[in-house]
């Protein structure tokens, strides 16, 4: 079975991506400053997508990473769902 160390990797997906979170809300509060000025948005743009461009394969291994752990994690309560609703039936 797949489901040995599912919980410990659901756990790290959902730290990773709060901390994403707490990244693009300070990023924000940034943005909103640096928008005034065309020059420096243009360059972050430039190095946003050099910096996607350059990481793409890590970025699509972690995003199928976290697909695959969100339905391992969706199966896993489906099955304890149904075990539970078995017992109510006995």
């Amino acid at each position: 079975m797949k489901h040995a160390h599912g919980g410990n990797s659901m756990s790290k997906e959902i730290v990773k991506g709060s901390m994403a979170s707490a990244t693009v809300y300070s990023g924000g509060k940034l943005l909103s400053n640096a928008a005034k000025h065309p020059v420096i948005v243009f360059g972050l743009g430039v190095v946003a997508g050099y910096l996607v461009y350059k990481y793409r394969k890590e970025i699509i291994s972690g995003a199928t990473k976290a697909v695959d752990a969100s339905k391992d994690f969706v199966l896993h309560q489906k099955e304890n769902l149904e075990d539970l609703v078995a017992e109510t039936k006995e």
